[in-house]
C-alpha cells in the first residue's frame, strides 16, 4: 500500500461482532475510559450544540425544502417486508428514542442498536443500500459507500474480517414511514455514522461522521477507490485565500505534532475534532477568523467549501441549508491548524449557528502512525442550536399539531 507510510498494528484477535456488544475488554484503557464518558453523556437531556450553553430558538422553520419522501417511504417499507419479525425488532425504535444519541465512530461500550448488517440478508443489505439512495445525495451516498469499502480495504490490511468490514454496521428505523409524518433513518459503526430525519418535504441530515483509515485504496477488492479529496482541497484553497494577518487569527496552532498542540486540540483519542460521539450538548466558543473580516472572494471560498459536505443532502434540502448559511454568513467563523501544506496534516473547522464542520487528519489507529497523516481522515457534520437529529423540526412539528 503506497499511498501511506502506515502498516497494521498487530491485530486485536478473532472475536466475531455479536448482536449484544463487542469485547472492549482487550482494548486500550484509555479509549475505554472515553468511550465510558460518551455512553454516560447519553443520559443527558438534550439541548444541542450552542457557543454559551443556551441554544437560540427560530432559527429554521418548518417548511417545503422540495424533498419528496414518497421513494424513501417505499424502500423503507420494503426493507420492513424483508425481515423477519425478530429483525423487526432490531430494526424499529419510535421516533424520539433516545437511541438517536447513541452512536459511536468505535467499538461501543454498550448494546448498540440496530440490524446488524453483518448478519443479515444480502438482500436486505440491498434493500438497505437503496433507502442510502433515496435519501442521500449523489455525493453523499458515494461518499457513504466509499467509506464503507475503505473499511473492508483496513480488514484486508489488518487481518480482521470479524470486526471490519463493508458490512459491519448497523441500521435502524425511527417511527413509521410516511410521507406527511416525522420519521428517520440511521447507518451506524466504524467511520460511518449517518442520522436522517424527514417530516413531509423537509429533511435534517446530522449528525453525520464519515472517516476513512486510509482514504485510498491501493490494492484489494476496492482498489481505487478514495475518499475526502475535495474537503481536503478545498479547506487548503480557505487557508490559501487568506492573507498573513487573517492567517494570524485563523490559525490555532501552527503544528498538527503531539507535542506542539495544546491539551483540547491533542486528545488521545480524538484528536482536534470537538463534535464527535456523545458531544450533543457541547459548549463550543467561536474560535478563528470570522467571516465579517472576509473579502467577496473570501466568502465565496468559504460557502464552496461548505457546499462540499451540504451537497451530500439531497438536491432540495442541500440548497435550502446553503441558503440558511448565507444567511448567517457573518456569524460564521473559520479556525485551521496546520502549516498549509498539501502533503502535511491539517485540521480545520467552520462554525456558525446553524453549521458545524469539522476535518482532521488522524493519528494510527489500525495502522502505527504515531502523529496524524493525510491518509487518515475523520470529518463531522452538525447542525448548532438544537438541530442534530432534526430534533427542533420534530419540536415544532408537535407544536403545531397540538395547537390544531
Amino acid at each position: 500500500m503506497g499511498v501511506y507510510r502506515g502498516v497494521p498494528t498487530k491485530p486485536l484477535g478473532s472475536h466475531p461482532l455479536k448482536r449484544a456488544m463487542f469485547d472492549v475488554a482487550r482494548l486500550p484503557a484509555e479509549r475505554i475510559a472515553r468511550w465510558k464518558q460518551v455512553e454516560s453523556a447519553f443520559a443527558e437531556p438534550y439541548v444541542g450544540i450552542s457557543t454559551d450553553g443556551g441554544v437560540l430558538d427560530g432559527l429554521r422553520p418548518l417548511r417545503d425544502e422540495g424533498f419528496d419522501p414518497g421513494p424513501s417511504v417505499i424502500a423503507a417499507r420494503e426493507l420492513v417486508g424483508l425481515l423477519s419479525s425478530e429483525d423487526r425488532r432490531l430494526l424499529c425504535y419510535p421516533i424520539d428514542a433516545n437511541e438517536w444519541r447513541q452512536w459511536t465512530n468505535a467499538y461501543a461500550t454498550w448494546v448498540p442498536h440496530g440490524l446488524p448488517l453483518w448478519e443479515t440478508t444480502g438482500e436486505a443489505r440491498a434493500a438497505v443500500q437503496h433507502l442510502l439512495q433515496m435519501g442521500l445525495g449523489r455525493t453523499g451516498f458515494d461518499e457513504t459507500r466509499a467509506c464503507m469499502q475503505l473499511n473492508e480495504t483496513l480488514a484486508e490490511l489488518y487481518g480482521d474480517h470479524d470486526n471490519l468490514g463493508e458490512w459491519t454496521y448497523r441500521f435502524a428505523l425511527f417511527g413509521t414511514p410516511s410521507s406527511t409524518e416525522p420519521w428517520g433513518w440511521q447507518l451506524h459503526g466504524h467511520h460511518v455514522d449517518i442520522s436522517f430525519f424527514v417530516v413531509g418535504r423537509q429533511v435534517s441530515l446530522c449528525p453525520v461522521f464519515l472517516g476513512a483509515e486510509p482514504n485510498v485504496a491501493d490494492t484489494g477488492r476496492f482498489a481505487g477507490v478514495r475518499a475526502f479529496d475535495d474537503e481536503r482541497a478545498q479547506g487548503l484553497a480557505m487557508y490559501r485565500s487568506l492573507t498573513q494577518s487573517q492567517l494570524d487569527d485563523a490559525v490555532l496552532c501552527p503544528s498538527m505534532r503531539g507535542e506542539d498542540l495544546p491539551a483540547h486540540l491533542n486528545h488521545p483519542t480524538e484528536g482536534r475534532l470537538q463534535a464527535g460521539a456523545g458531544q450533543d450538548n457541547l459548549v463550543l466558543a467561536f474560535e478563528g477568523l470570522s467571516a465579517r473580516s472576509m473579502s467577496g472572494g473570501q466568502r465565496d471560498q468559504l460557502l464552496a467549501l461548505c457546499d462540499v459536505y451540504v451537497r451530500r443532502w439531497p438536491a432540495g434540502p442541500a440548497r435550502a441549508k446553503l441558503q440558511e448559511i448565507v444567511e448567517h454568513l457573518d456569524d460564521t467563523w473559520f479556525a485551521f491548524v496546520g502549516t498549509g501544506d498539501e502533503h502535511r496534516p491539517l485540521y480545520y473547522r467552520v462554525h456558525s449557528p446553524v453549521l458545524l464542520i469539522e476535518f482532521d487528519h488522524h493519528k494510527g489507529v489500525f495502522l502505527d502512525n504515531p502523529e496524524p497523516e493525510p491518509f487518515h481522515v475523520h470529518t463531522i457534520v452538525r447542525t448548532p442550536n438544537g438541530g442534530d437529529y432534526g430534533k427542533d423540526l420534530l419540536r415544532l412539528h408537535y407544536e403545531n399539531e397540538h395547537a390544531s
